[in-house]
């Protein structure tokens, strides 16, 4: 999926784009993690705004990155009709941030609509699962795309995961949802007509081989993948008896 697939006048309406929020470095090994207050942001932002998704994006381990426990960035997908809502969706979002800081954490955030996220950030995503990246490379490539990028306390070393975790989203190719409609309530065994209606898109082996019934047993509850801009839950199993698998 391109980062301009959800741009356009589909069936949503005259001028409709997928706004990406990216936040990381938030937490220390003490407190609620980044994932968590991904989530809390995107159900207040749900009052105003059609909330796509929230994606966990695993970003580079290595001793020259401070990081909690996992270096994951969190990306939260909201539909928007640009009537000057990405200001409002952006301070909102950024007030929720400061007022839950966390002393010692390097919060960053991020935000930019599908239309806006060119290659060069794409690529600055895929760079920061294998390589040592900079503030100043994630600043580089805010500015020349005029994407909103700002570090909110400590050392500001999450802006460099909040970039990169936008361009990943919506490369439609890597992570995998923590919130996706309904799914996080699916728990215990759930057919796959339940997951379906629940929000995820597909449900597939690691073989792509699609599974169209059956019941599923959820370890805690579906993480679905992104995949070509899908949310899709890996499965293990055969004769319709399955068990989800955590790819992303």
């Amino acid at each position: 999926m391109s980062a301009n697939e959800y741009a356009g006048t589909d069936e949503r309406g005259e001028g409709f784009v997928t706004v990406y929020l990216g936040i990381d470095d938030t937490d220390t090994q003490e407190s609620r993690g980044t994932g968590r207050l991904a989530r809390s942001i995107a159900d207040e932002l749900s009052s105003e705004y059609t909330i796509l998704g929230v994606t966990r994006h695993q970003l580079f381990v290595h001793d020259e990155i401070p990081y909690t426990s996992h270096n994951s960035a969190a990306v939260i997908h909201i539909d928007c009709n640009g009537d000057g809502s990405l200001q409002k969706i952006y301070l909102g979002a950024r007030e929720m941030m400061l007022s839950d800081f966390i002393v010692g954490s390097d919060p960053g955030i991020c935000i930019a609509t599908s239309d806006t996220i060119t290659p060069p950030v794409i690529a600055f995503g895929w760079s920061a699962k294998n390589t040592v990246l900079t503030q100043e490379d994630a600043r580089h490539h805010a500015k020349n795309c005029g994407i909103t990028l700002e570090g909110l306390g400590g050392t500001n070393g999450g802006i460099i995961g909040a970039l990169a975790g936008v361009g990943l989203a919506a490369s439609g190719e890597d992570g995998r949802f923590v919130q996706r409609g309904r799914s996080r309530m699916m728990t215990g065994s759930r057919s796959v007509d339940e997951l379906l209606a629940s929000g995820i898109d597909q449900v597939m082996t690691r073989d792509r081989e699609p599974i169209l019934e059956g019941h599923v047993e959820i370890r805690k509850f579906p993480k679905p993948a992104l995949v070509n801009g899908k949310a899709v839950l890996f499965v293990a199993g055969t004769d319709g008896h399955y068990q989800d698998l955590v790819v992303g």
